[in-house]
C-alpha cells in the first residue's frame, strides 16, 4: 500500500506544478511515479527511495531543459501577471498626472501615473487625465501603471 502515497506525492508535486509552471515539480512527480512503481513491483522503501532519486534527477537533467525551451519556442508571446497588462485600456477613476492617479484595469483600482513623454506613444502631450476617460498601459512600474491618455471617443 505504499504505492499509494507515492501516487498521492506525486499528485500533490503536480498540483504544485500548476502553481509554478517551472517544470520542476513536475520532473520529481515522475520520480515519484517511478517510486510508486518500484513499490507496486514489491521493491524494498530503500529501492523505492533510490529509484525516485534516479528517476527524479534524470527527469531534472535530460527532460526539463528541452521541455522548457519547447514551451518557450511554442509560446513567445504568453505575457503573464503585470507584463500581462500592457496594452490594455482602462479608466481613469480619479485625476491621473505624472506623479499618481487611480485607474480601473481589469476591473481592479490600480494605482496610475502619466507616462513621462506621451507624445512617444502617439497621443498628443497632456498634463493630465480626466476621470473617466480612457488610457492604455504602456508599462507597469512595480505597483504603478503608467499610462497614456486614449485619443477622444468620437
Amino acid at each position: 500500500m505504499i504505492w499509494l502515497w507515492w501516487i498521492g506525492a506525486a499528485l500533490i508535486l503536480g498540483v504544485i506544478e500548476m502553481a509554478t509552471a517551472d517544470l520542476t515539480f513536475l520532473m520529481l512527480a515522475g520520480g515519484a511515479l517511478g517510486g510508486a512503481l518500484t513499490a507496486a513491483l514489491g521493491g524494498p522503501v530503500w529501492v523505492q527511495v533510490i529509484v525516485f532519486a534516479v528517476v527524479a534527477t534524470a527527469l531534472l537533467v535530460a527532460v526539463r531543459p528541452w521541455a522548457k525551451r519547447h514551451l518557450a519556442a511554442t509560446t513567445p508571446e504568453m505575457r503573464t501577471n503585470a507584463e500581462a497588462r500592457i496594452g490594455r485600456e482602462a479608466t481613469a477613476l480619479t485625476v491621473v498626472d505624472a506623479r499618481d492617479g487611480r485607474i480601473n484595469l481589469d476591473g481592479e483600482e490600480w494605482s496610475a501615473r502619466l507616462a513621462e513623454a506621451p507624445e512617444a506613444y502617439g497621443t498628443n502631450a497632456t498634463a493630465h487625465v480626466e476621470p473617466g476617460a480612457g488610457v492604455r498601459v504602456v508599462a507597469i512600474d512595480g505597483a504603478v501603471a503608467v499610462v497614456v491618455p486614449l485619443p477622444p471617443r468620437r
